[in-house]
């Protein structure tokens, strides 16, 4: 397993193009699970000052037209993660090594070993979210808040969580297809691995890794 974080262009300055989301999309909900400790680490990741979820500029305008192709069916946007600095993926490699903390296991990665996880795909060394346009998500009930039934939970680490997956409802399905279609409608390419994941193809810094904590 190899955990170095490949020496690519970086900054330390988020540019004017990064906003605030719910600045922008109306009536999205923010659930940002590496600000506290409800995610596969069991504890606030670094870098994570607060729970903003924030996008470039262009991802959080396409995000809005998400939130508008849904509202017609009653739902809305809940928000897992968006920007990670860079320093957060870099706890998650820590965490890796640390084969004596299993505490999380049995809900996040209970059919794999957690140092395996890097190799296995579900973790990377270097993350999208570092570029600012990309968005982990699910859709919820506007009139209640209750998220749709993906399946899985976010961040389970697992192959009930590929788009592809057999393994789950054909109701299950169709809340993933739903989310899926809206989301590439609006320009954003979604990750086989996550059905929760999402890149907006024409992201404005394709190369660029900021770690800049969220404050």
């Amino acid at each position: 397993m190899s955990l170095a974080v490949p020496s690519t262009p970086s900054s330390d300055v988020l540019p004017d193009v990064f906003v605030d989301v719910t600045t922008v999309v109306p009536a999205v909900l923010v659930d940002l699970r590496y600000a506290g400790a409800n995610n596969f680490v069991g504890a606030p990741i670094d870098g994570y000052g607060t729970a903003r979820a924030l996008l470039t500029r262009p991802a959080a305008q396409a995000l809005a037209r998400v939130a508008a192709d849904v509202a017609a069916d009653g739902l809305v946007l809940k928000l897992f993660d968006c920007y990670r600095p860079a320093r957060a993926v870099a706890h998650f490699a820590r965490w890796a090594q640390d084969t004596a903390d299993q505490r999380t296991k049995s809900d996040y990665y209970p059919e794999h070993r957690k140092d395996e996880l890097f190799d296995l795909g579900y973790l990377a060394a270097r993350s999208s979210h570092s570029r600012g346009s990309t968005t982990d998500l699910t859709l919820a009930y506007a009139d209640s808040g209750a998220d749709l039934d993906m399946g899985t939970p976010f961040d389970l680490f697992s192959a009930r969580s590929w788009l592809s997956s057999d393994a789950v409802t054909p109701h299950q399905q169709a809340n993933r297809h739903r989310l899926t279609t809206a989301m590439e409608r609006a320009g954003f390419a979604p990750f086989f691995m996550e059905w929760w994941h999402f890149t907006l193809r024409d992201e404005p810094f394709p190369d660029t890794y900021f770690d800049v904590p969220i404050t």
